[in-house]
């Protein structure tokens, strides 16, 4: 499950190399407990869209008591703080991505819900006409492609998608 997010971390002498988002709280004075470490320590690498439950279980091996209402409450202030966005890229719970640096989309398997970040070309002035944003503010653009990843198209000629994305 977590074997993306294992292979994407950066080891010097035995102890995890800081994260991105550990620096970014950091410069910003975020009063950074141990819980909070662990909880933003798991959200770091390419291509990282973990679910709550997927970062208390991977966070649990570094603070063993720590609760989901813990985690839970981490990833909101996070993403209030828009450290972290919250991704809703396919049925299922929300996934938590630490890519907020690097203006990004997602690239969905439609079968087992395997996520990519990716910086498609020609999309970066992307936008609507003033008559096509109903009176809208334009805050961000959010695309999401889908398709069948390598693995799936391989070994699933007809597979129906399953409800729940991995990483």
């Amino acid at each position: 499950m977590f074997e993306r997010w294992k292979r994407s971390r950066v080891t010097l002498l035995g102890i995890a190399a800081p994260a991105p988002l550990l620096d970014r709280l950091r410069a910003r004075q975020w009063r950074i407990t141990p819980q909070r470490r662990a909880v933003a320590s798991v959200l770091t690498g390419e291509h990282v869209h973990l679910t709550a439950d997927e970062v208390r279980q991977a966070a649990q091996a570094l603070v063993p008591e720590l609760s989901l209402a813990t985690v839970y409450n981490t990833l909101n202030e996070l993403v209030v703080m828009r450290e972290i966005r919250e991704v809703r890229a396919a049925d299922g719970p929300a996934r938590y991505d630490p890519n907020v640096s690097e203006g990004h989309h997602h690239l969905v398997c439609r079968v087992c819900g395997t996520i990519y970040d990716v910086v498609p070309a020609g999309l970066p002035g992307l936008g609507l006409d003033r008559a096509e944003r109903h009176g809208f503010a334009l805050d961000d653009v959010e695309i999401t492609f889908r398709g069948r990843c390598p693995e799936c198209t391989n070994t699933t000629a007809d597979a129906r998608p399953l409800n729940r994305p991995k990483s």
